[in-house]
């Protein structure tokens, strides 16, 4: 950033962020992407399998107007309730294929179903851990 440029007002620090736990904030996000009609809703608890978010939530728009509209929905009805995001990003990208709204403890995925398809986010983090303690043959 430019020393003309005015800091972005996309992303607020965390430390203004007022606490909301993080099923509320997943169920505010969810229940904002029913009703812009998110396509293929699902949730993850990955808790006991990462350290920097509580749940992901993914979600397919049919065009990339409608990742964006998705996304903004969220933020808006987070908003509303005194959360910002941490980061959004992909939602200034021109025919974007997948858009990212951080709330540190819910990460939302808003993807066109062709790059969920690719990337197969879902499986990689609902996929049982494996077994360290084990030797490997």
């Amino acid at each position: 950033m430019s020393a003309n440029q005015p800091p972005s007002t996309r992303t607020e620090p965390v430390d203004q962020t007022p606490a909301m736990p993080a099923d509320e904030i997943l169920k505010h996000a969810v229940e904002a992407l029913e009703g812009i009609k998110a396509v293929d809703l699902v949730t993850l608890d990955v808790r006991e399998r990462c350290n920097f978010t509580d749940y992901m939530v993914f979600a397919s728009g049919t065009s990339d107007r409608h990742l964006k509209a998705m996304a903004q929905e969220v933020v808006k009805a987070l908003k509303e309730r005194g959360m910002r995001p941490m980061n959004v990003e992909g939602d200034d990208t021109p025919q974007t294929e997948w858009v990212l709204v951080d709330f540190i403890d819910v990460i939302v995925h808003l993807m066109m179903p062709e790059t969920r398809a690719l990337y197969q986010l879902e499986k990689l983090w609902s996929a049982p851990a494996a077994d360290l303690s084990k030797p490997s043959s």
